[in-house]
């Protein structure tokens, strides 16, 4: 069975829909690739931010409910997402972080690479790791961010936990990733391949309380796999290992299947095809209200129920710097 090659996407919860576009979007110049719905709660948007077409591996999903109360951060979760930014981007990054009025952290340096630690509109962790290595993704031409500071993928993601061994060697025996390391109570795990979203960071906080779902926190983490044949093998492996896994999900752009890592983090294991533009040309993407086929019949009562939301022509930001 091919090991796991790295990160497929992340899906958190926002509130407000527009600041939610306007902050990753906008201000962080992450292509809108798909707006649909929250296929069980379909007066809920679905939010699909990536490079020019969705590549694995650049993909942060947001269900936006506009009510929810702000979730509390602890442990069986992941507390932080990180993107990869040339290494010659941190000033860019900083400069830009501040003029948009976002405050920064102080630049960590961590595993021998800067780290840019910063919060989104609903108190979400996200990072820019400094790191100049292979990144297979496609530049959004048209978006706000010059391309040599554009935002590379994923560079991986940090799981809160009261303890990492049982999460360790489901990535290992399991996943098929390995031990890159430790510094402090900070475990790394690295994926197979040598391209994007490859680093799961395990943090460990023995004792301190278990996290709580809500606006600002990431509701699953996702991992790749090539094709529905490859994702069987996975499925009847982890039951075998003894892990609950779902049935396979049709998520439309991939194939689903879900469990829990020991440490409570919920975890996914998704399918490359068939894509984000199974239903919209590349030119196109994030541009309609895109519904499955179940759900078309109810558009008219859908599209009353979501709020507008509007996309600024963020080519003219890049122009403007």
């Amino acid at each position: 069975m091919k090991p796991i090659q790295g990160m497929h996407h992340i899906t958190a919860v926002a509130g407000d829909p527009q600041a939610n576009v306007d902050f990753y979007h906008n201000l962080l110049g992450q292509r809108l690739v798909k707006k649909t719905v929250n296929f069980d709660d379909p007066g809920t948007y679905h939010f699909y931010f990536g490079d020019e077409i969705g590549t694995p591996g650049t993909i942060l999903t947001f269900f936006p409910w506009r009510h929810m109360a702000r979730g509390r951060r602890g442990n069986g979760e992941v507390a932080a997402t990180a993107y990869t930014v040339g290494t010659a981007s941190v000033d860019y990054w900083r400069q830009r972080l501040s003029e948009q009025g976002v405050i920064a952290g102080e630049t960590e340096t961590r595993f021998g690479a800067e780290v840019i630690p910063f919060q989104d509109p609903e108190g979400m962790i996200v990072e820019l790791v400094a790191h100049d290595g292979r990144a297979t993704f496609r530049p959004w031409q048209d978006g706000p961010i010059p391309a040599e500071h554009m935002l590379r993928g994923f560079f991986g993601a940090t799981l809160w936990v009261a303890e990492a061994q049982g999460t360790a060697e489901l990535l290992t025996r399991s996943l098929g990733f390995t031990s890159a390391g430790q510094e402090g109570n900070r475990f790394r795990f690295q994926a197979a391949s040598d391209d994007i979203g490859l680093t799961i960071d395990l943090l460990e906080r023995p004792g301190l309380p278990y996290g709580s779902l809500g606006s600002g926190s990431v509701h699953h983490i996702a991992f790749r796999t090539t094709d529905d044949e490859e994702q069987a093998q996975y499925l009847q492996a982890l039951r075998q290992d003894g892990y609950h896994v779902s049935p396979v999900m049709d998520r439309q752009y991939f194939h689903s299947i879900y469990f829990r890592a020991p440490s409570g983090v919920l975890f996914e294991i998704a399918t490359d095809a068939p894509g984000f533009s199974y239903d919209e040309a590349v030119a196109e993407l994030g541009t309609h209200l895109k519904l499955p086929p179940w759900l078309e019949a109810q558009r008219h009562d859908i599209e009353r129920r979501l709020p507008p939301i509007t996309l600024k022509p963020t080519i003219e930001d890049k122009n403007n710097d």
